[in-house]
């Protein structure tokens, strides 16, 4: 293993483990005695209706979505750059290139961001709370998408997709589901780049689905409810905005480990 190949790896690994101590909250304040006390009064049916709502919006994306995300961006050029950078990483791996493979998966982020916010508050003046979870799950999908392709992986593939929604879990969990969903992505990782047949017999795409659209939806349980009320709703602007970042920022750690990892194997 190069020495520059170890050092990244260790640069890495030392983000992911700061990334897991801190944690993340859930999104809209729902740790709060007011989050805890609008909980409360959500309505069951509306919290089905968010579930139900998160699940369409990714079977969509998955299964019509795909083609018009890729039209916001230039999918040749993000594959050609990392195969010259790949081949130049094999030929010669140094620190250069391996921050040109990082910046285009940062290159996105702020516009992703901001259209976020521009459409969470403007539905939210309106008070309409439910409709922009397609729009954000899109944007989602494309930030990671984005990253996936700078480092080499093929988000169609139906292992990568569940690789995808896993980490969504992993970026918005906590506390031990956190470092749980951390160590199964590890695994998962392992047996998809290792073409391990485990993989068809433990993973379930439509499960996992279900598990992810789950997670989002108790993370923007109260935010969603918020941006419902007229007005007041302007507050998920800024919840879209933490939602992106936090997904893309640990996306770009796992996928870059990952890579990194498949240098040294």
């Amino acid at each position: 293993m190069s020495k520059a190949i170890n050092k990244q790896l260790l640069k890495i690994e030392k983000k992911e483990t700061r990334f897991l101590e801190k944690g993340s909250k859930r999104l809209g304040a729902e740790d709060s005695s007011l989050g805890k006390k609008l909980e409360s009064k959500i309505p069951q049916k509306l919290k089905n209706t968010l579930y139900q709502a998160f699940y369409k919006s990714f079977n969509l994306v998955f299964d019509k979505g795909t083609a018009y995300i890729e039209k916001t961006y230039k999918k040749d050029d993000i594959q050609l750059d990392h195969e010259l950078n790949d081949i130049a990483i094999d030929n010669k791996p140094t620190k250069k290139y391996l921050k040109r493979m990082d910046k285009q998966g940062n290159k996105s982020k702020l516009i992703n961001m901001s259209i976020a916010s521009l459409e969470g508050s403007v539905l939210g003046l309106l008070g309409i709370g439910i409709p922009d979870i397609p729009i954000i799950i899109a944007l989602i999908m494309r930030q990671v998408y984005e990253i996936s392709l700078s480092y080499g992986y093929d988000y169609k593939d139906e292992k990568e997709r569940v690789y995808i929604l896993m980490l969504i879990c992993g970026a918005l969990s906590s506390g031990s589901d956190q470092i749980r969903f951390n160590e199964k992505l590890d695994q998962l990782a392992r047996q998809i780049d290792n073409k391990s047949t485990e993989f068809n017999k433990a993973i379930s795409l439509d499960e996992q689905i279900k598990e992810t659209s789950n997670t989002l939806a108790d993370h923007l349980l109260i935010a969603k409810f918020i941006q419902g009320i007229p007005i007041v709703g302007l507050v998920g602007g800024a919840v879209n905005n933490i939602l992106i970042n936090r997904v893309a920022s640990y996306a770009r750690i796992k996928y870059k480990k990952r890579y990194l990892l498949s240098k040294i194997s």
